[in-house]
């Protein structure tokens, strides 16, 4: 979107780019990035047990993407014990109920095969590490760790989030997991709204059963039930700060919330002077009318310009 680019290249984000934190990316960062990747720092957490290492890697369409090679844990420690399953999508540090999952369809997934160490680090010691002091995007999928990630945070950096995203759990997976009614019921308190709610899930049928007549079977004979969600959500426009304001309304358009960027932008009209603001306000209500936003005459005269002076310097 034009919109998007105009605004972070804006001199409100030359020396404060947005920051993302991908928790439990396993090689495949948040696609929801790729819009605003080359404007942003972007940390993404790998574990495995080499030494300890941050490295930030070239050409990966991001303005930095640095990767640190650790599990996450909401309390320091050197290390944690981390559970390896069947399936490498449900290992996880807690250790998956055997009991409880028995009686769904994908509980062979949650086999653990192996019971191993890994070092650990903190989210705000990794912050530390990589020279960071904010974070604007907070996306973690650890299976059953993600709130108190979140809530780990110190309250200076989790309060500058715009934006979460968790995983959580519905049904009994893990031993002392955060389930999705504590994040359903946390994140209001910390000034949040819940932008999307994607359910997922499995058929309550035993394995045993199931495999008798074919692993995965159709829904038209047993129905999926959800199991876990994948949520999204945005804060809400309580800040005074133009630079939170314009990168609010960016996460608002990314996540389609049309109605809520015209919101953002209106009340920053009505704070700040600036013409940015008359610019996210026409190109959220170009958006909620179906049609495509261009750049103000002015302003594209004003880039030609830039240019122009820039080949003839």
């Amino acid at each position: 979107m034009k919109i998007i680019s105009h605004i972070l290249e804006s001199n409100w984000f030359h020396n404060k780019p947005p920051v993302l934190i991908d928790i439990g990316a396993s090689g495949e960062i948040n696609a929801k990035w790729k819009p605003i990747a080359k404007y942003a720092v972007c940390l993404a957490f790998d574990a495995d047990d080499r030494e300890f290492n941050v490295s930030e890697k070239s050409n990966s369409g991001y303005l930095r993407l640095i990767t640190i090679n650790r599990i996450v844990t909401a309390q320091p420690t050197p290390s944690t014990h981390f559970y390896l399953t069947k399936s490498p999508f449900c290992s996880s540090l807690l250790q998956p109920n055997a009991a409880k999952l028995q009686p769904w369809n994908f509980s062979p997934l949650f086999t653990v095969e192996k019971k191993i160490s890994l070092p650990a680090i903190t989210v705000a010691e990794a912050l530390a590490q990589a020279g960071q002091t904010y974070i604007d995007w907070f996306k973690t999928d650890t299976q059953g760790t993600d709130l108190r990630l979140f809530q780990s945070l110190p309250d200076e950096i989790r309060n500058q989030i715009l934006a979460a995203e968790f995983e959580p759990g519905i049904i009994d997976a893990y031993d002392g997991e955060d389930k999705l009614f504590s994040i359903l019921k946390q994140l209001p308190e910390e000034g949040f709204w819940l932008s999307t709610m994607d359910v997922k899930g499995t058929q309550r049928i035993n394995h045993a059963y199931s495999s008798q007549f074919g692993q995965y079977m159709s829904e038209r004979i047993v129905r999926r039930s959800p199991c876990w969600s994948e949520l999204t959500y945005l804060k809400n426009p309580t800040t005074q700060n133009e630079r939170s304001l314009l990168l609010l309304y960016v996460f608002a358009m990314l996540e389609r919330q049309y109605g809520f960027a015209l919101e953002i932008a209106d009340k920053a009209k009505a704070l700040y002077k600036d013409n940015i603001f008359n610019d996210c306000h026409a190109a959220a209500m170009a958006r909620l009318k179906g049609e495509k936003w261009k750049l103000p005459l002015v302003m594209a005269k004003k880039q030609f310009n830039k240019l122009f002076a820039k080949v003839n310097a």
